[in-house]
Formats: structure tokens, sequence, C-alpha cells
């Protein structure tokens, strides 16, 4: 333990398209929007994270807020950087110190990513003070965090639906032996809300309410075991422009959803149907895992199993799979640097 060690803290990074999550101390200290709010005028980030996204569809033309990750990679490199670097800063046992100190850092991209993308990725983190900084592709982060072995010569297959894509990914002996990145996820849900919210009932709603609407009744099934109770949703009049309200079942969104579930659905047969048959006999004992924020969406699991034929497994507290298993591969670098990208 040199001067340096003392001097070096560790943190973890799940940079989502829709949140980021930090984990620091084995705990997660940061967990918030992805999120960006910009001065025009000045050009100055004003608000990041949680701040800036109750701004979100209510801003005025001096304002604009911005969402620096796209289908799980830097859109906007100035806005991403700044959003990192405001939100180590904020990290509760960072800010006690005098300085920054140096980071040794974990950061998770998606699988499909380019290798121009995984630059633009590091560079921010060194920019930020990353001194040693390793990157993990999230099918990999999201098995670890799940609690799968996956040094072990046996095949699983991990869905993580997250905000811009989902990763689908057989992995064995710590490599990913097939994947497949579809950009149909939780951004693509909530569009599919809103536009379903235009046609069917001409109320126009932005994009927070829409997703609040796929939080509280969203799913992937018609037919529902327990359905949640019908949403009072507010919005905008196409007709008359006036402000009204409209109730909506869960039976709706079903309906409104199932088109990109169906999407969704073919990658997890392809990605099956380019399996190696020892990995498939593998994949055939222990089912399919899902994780990421996605998976959540009532009724998915039960839907991917009937197209399957296997059993369907969500990750304990889905949203946090992934960020887990970065913290993980964190703490144990000497164990997982085979499927480190330095």
């Amino acid at each position: 333990m040199g001067f340096f060690d003392f001097m070096t803290e560790d943190i973890a990074i799940d940079l989502g398209t829709a949140n980021t999550l930090i984990i620091h101390n084995d705990k997660v200290v940061i967990d918030s929007p992805s999120i960006v709010a910009r001065d025009r005028i000045t050009g100055k980030i004003i608000a990041v994270g949680r701040e800036a996204s109750l701004m979100q569809g209510k801003t005025h033309e001096n304002i604009k807020t911005i969402r620096p990750l796209k289908d799980g990679v830097i859109a906007d490199f100035d806005a991403s950087e700044q959003m990192i670097k405001m939100l180590i800063r904020s990290i509760p046992a960072l800010q006690k110190r005098l300085f920054t100190p140096a980071l040794r850092m974990v950061i998770c991209i998606p699988s499909g990513i380019t290798e121009v993308e995984m630059r633009a990725v590091k560079e921010s983190a060194e920019r930020v003070n990353g001194k040693e900084v390793y990157l993990i592709h999230e099918p990999m982060a999201a098995s670890i965090g799940i609690g799968i072995d996956i040094m072990q010569p046996k095949g699983n297959m991990i869905v993580d639906i997250g905000g811009g894509t989902t990763e689908i990914a057989v992995i064995a002996l710590g490599g990913i032996v097939c994947d497949k990145s579809v950009k149909i996820a939780g951004d693509v849900f909530t569009n599919d809300i809103i536009y379903y919210m235009r046609t069917q009932h001409n109320l126009f709603v932005g994009e927070t309410t829409a997703e609040k609407i796929k939080i509280e009744i969203g799913a992937a099934i018609e037919d529902l075991d327990s359905p949640p109770e019908d949403m009072s949703v507010q919005g905008r009049d196409l007709l008359t422009g006036k402000p009204k309200q409209v109730e909506v079942s869960s039976r709706e969104i079903a309906k409104a959803l199932d088109k990109s579930i169906q999407r969704i659905e073919d990658a997890v047969m392809e990605t099956l149907s380019q399996t190696p048959p020892e990995l498939a006999a593998d994949i055939y004992n222990t089912g399919i895992y899902l994780a990421g924020g996605g998976s959540m969406l009532r009724g998915l699991d039960k839907r991917i199993s009937q197209k399957t034929d296997l059993p369907v497994f969500i990750a304990e507290d889905p949203l946090r799979a992934v960020v887990r298993g970065t913290g993980m591969a964190l703490k144990n670098i000497a164990k997982y640097r085979s499927i480190l990208i330095k």
C-alpha cells in the first residue's frame, strides 16, 4: 500500500442512456437520470441528473435539456463529460477531500460499441482524473451482477434491456460467444406510448408522462394475472388544443408495445439459433436471465418464456444488476482481467 494507493479512489460507473449509476466503497452512491440542462446563451451546464430531468419538457428557449447518451453510446461529448465530472464530484465521500483524488475506474459499455466510441468513453474518464480506466461489456457486467460465475465452462444467456439498447448475449468461459444488440429498449417503449396516445386518444403527452405510464401500467401481455388499475393521463387534446384527461388500461399499453417487444423476441430467437449446440444444452437447463429496467415490464418474462419454451428469470433489483457487476469486477480486477478492456 503505497502513498499513491492511499491517494487513489476506486469507482465503478454504469453509463446508461437513461440512468447513470456509480458505485464507491461497495455502495451505489449515485443513481441519477443521464440528462443535463445547458444554458444556451453562456453554454454553461446549469443542472445535472434529477434536477435536470425535472426540467425536461418544461424549458424555455434559453435552456435546453440534453441526454448526452443515445442508444447507449456518447452522442454529445462535451455534455457527457460535464455530466460524468459533476456526478463524480457529487459523490459524498469525495466531497470531503481537499483535491480530487486519482481514480481507478471500471466503466460499463454496450457490446455493440465501436472503437471510436470506446475511445471517447476512455478519454472522458481520463479527463476527470481517471488514472487507470478499464471498460467492461454490458452483458458481462450484468451476468456478474446477477451472480452467474461467468468463468465456468457453462453457457448462460442474458438479456439486458436498458434505456437505449437491448443487449442479448450467450456467455461461457469468461467470454461472449454470440451476441446481438438491438436499439429497441426503454426509450422506444416510451415513444410507442406517445404515439399510441396520439393516434388512439387524440392526446398529446410528453416524454415524462409517457415514461410514467410505462412504469405504472406498462405490460408486455394483454392478459395479466393481476393487472394494475387503470390510470388517468393528462395531456393536450390534439383537436381542441385544451388540456384533457383520459383513462388508460394496461391492456392498451400492451397493444402499444407489442411490435417493439416482438422485435426483442426475434433478436432473442436469432441469438439462440446461433448458439453452439453444447451451450444450447446448458441454456436449456439454466434458462434465460433478464436484467435492466426494461425487464420490469409486467409479463415480459412470461412472454419471452412462451416464445422460447425456456424458463426466464428476472434479476433481483434489475436496474442495478449492471452496476453491481461492474463494481464486482472493480473489486476483483485480477480475477476478471481477461474480460476487462484496458
